[in-house]
């Protein structure tokens, strides 16, 4: 019920509705009977769940908004704290699957039942289970050190929490298990690859292979395997991030959302020389392309949009599929480049891990190693 003062020859009504309003809200009236008719009506209202239109203003500046599920906790904590956008995404879908839970009820019986569909209804790898936990935790770490939730369960979880177990296999109907990629590309591969540039392949087939923007395709794929750079990373890139002179390409924002340099060898200068010579000569595979929009390559449109991304990215990994296959080559992929990349910096240079993470964008040291599979004969070379 409102509480009524006096207030020089006005009465002031002050109503408080904390869940719903914030901070009390004050009126004014001439006429005592008038206004406490006025504000029986309101308070009526607002019991009811219906809050009028002109207490939006009211409401907006409250200092706080009240911080009662999880989806509330995690857009608090996506305003307030620099996110990477891996976490981002994966803080978004849970808040679409579990953002209706109440803080209250984020305790230790729920993160256990939560890594278990997880795993038992999304049949999600280990390894991916654990970047869901590692995401929500750092944010629930954030909520305790705000006092918006009192422990955090998901620290709490025990060693092996991600590994299928047999109850989990038998709900699941699957086991998942990490894969750790360590295909490498030999050197006959890497001929035949070339061979389907040039129009040929090793697989029988009666027509060349289509490829438009053929010199761009060249040149992406000396680049992936000269530097390590990830997909997206090098088909958004721009003119103006590659310097020639400085033998470095300068990446704004990665996947980790940091900047990035990338020292070019003498090889990925050379291609990235051929392939602007190639639009800028008029080369035909590249008539209706040019530079004139800033970018580098020819397939993004510029639109930084999830959707845009998606596409662009789904299409090269297509292209380059196709060209793989026509060469011959067994289960690989563009990403596999990014890892002989890596292993070939191991191989060919004397840098130190902390150096090649800096080129490759690697946080993780223990990630990195995983793609540092050096081949046996290398290191057999190096023994007595």
């Amino acid at each position: 019920m409102s509480t009524c003062r006096k207030h020089g020859n006005k009465y002031e009504f002050i109503i408080k509705r904390k869940k719903i309003l914030g901070k009390p809200y004050t009126v004014r009236f001439d006429d005592r009977d008038e206004g406490q008719a006025w504000c029986d009506h309101l308070e009526g209202l607002l019991d009811a769940g219906i809050v009028p239109d002109f207490l939006a203003d009211h409401i907006g500046r409250q200092e706080k908004p009240l911080i009662q599920t999880l989806s509330d906790l995690i857009i608090e904590y996506k305003t307030s704290v620099v996110i990477k956008p891996e976490d981002i995404n994966l803080l978004d879908r849970i808040s679409g699957s579990d953002g209706a839970l109440l803080l209250s009820g984020v305790d230790y019986d729920w993160s256990e039942s939560w890594v278990s569909v997880l795993k038992r209804v999304h049949t999600l790898a280990p390894s991916t289970v654990r970047k869901y936990v590692g995401a929500l935790a750092r944010c629930i770490d954030w909520g305790v050190r705000k006092n918006l939730i009192r422990v955090n369960p998901l620290r709490i979880l025990p060693k092996g929490y991600s590994t299928y177990t047999s109850q989990d296999i038998a709900e699941a109907g699957i086991q998942k298990t990490d894969q750790e990629r360590d295909r490498r590309l030999s050197a006959d591969e890497e001929k035949s690859i070339y061979t389907v540039f040039d129009g040929g392949g090793c697989v029988d087939v009666e027509r060349p292979l289509l490829l438009k923007y053929k010199p761009a395709l060249v040149c992406l794929f000396e680049l992936a395997l000269n530097s390590a750079m990830r997909l997206r990373e090098m088909y958004t890139l721009t003119l103006d991030q590659v310097d020639l002179d400085k033998k470095t390409i300068f990446l704004d924002k990665t996947k980790n959302g940091d900047k990035r340099q990338v020292p070019l060898s003498s090889d990925a200068m050379a291609s990235i020389k051929v392939y602007l010579n190639s639009v800028n000569d008029g080369d035909k595979g590249m008539r209706e392309f040019s530079h004139g929009n800033g970018l580098l390559f020819p397939w993004w449109n510029a639109d930084s949009g999830k959707l845009s991304l998606k596409k662009t990215t789904a299409k090269l990994s297509k292209q380059y599929s196709a060209i793989f296959n026509r060469g011959g080559l067994v289960d690989f992929n563009f990403h596999d480049l990014r890892h002989e990349a890596t292993s070939r910096l191991f191989e060919k240079t004397n840098l130190s891990d902390l150096q090649i993470a800096k080129i490759t964008g690697h946080k993780d040291p223990r990630i990195l190693m995983r793609y540092a599979n050096l081949r046996g004969s290398d290191l057999a070379d190096q023994l007595w």
